[in-house]
């Protein structure tokens, strides 16, 4: 997927390119998470649609549920889907990064002969 260090470097429109697609599948990842939050809100608890959306986002942005789960599988869900946030953040960010990591390191370490 991406040049070894024997190639050149990517030209600034094609490593723009390539970042778009990172960045885009990074937004997948979270459209992802909202989706199993929502539908988690929606499952475990009795709230209408946007307060689930609402619940979702703000756990999945880290600033923690807006309505308290009442069930006691409400709780474990909003327990478990906290944590697994934090993962999927952790995990968009890489996607993100990475080729900007590499684009870094491939520009020290390419062959000048």
């Amino acid at each position: 997927m991406y040049e070894s260090k024997n190639e050149a470097l990517l030209s600034t429109a094609d490593f723009a390119r390539r970042l778009a697609w990172h960045v885009a599948g990074a937004f997948l990842l979270v459209v992802i998470a909202m989706l199993l939050g929502v539908v988690g809100h929606l499952l475990f608890e009795e709230i209408s649609l946007h307060d689930a959306t609402l619940n979702t986002a703000l756990v999945l942005g880290g600033i923690g549920p807006f309505m308290l789960p009442v069930t006691a599988l409400g709780k474990i869900f909003i327990a478990i889907y906290g944590f697994i946030t934090g993962l999927f953040f952790i995990a968009s960010l890489g996607v993100i990064l990475a080729p900007v990591a590499h684009r870094i390191m491939h520009k020290f370490h390419l062959d000048t002969e």
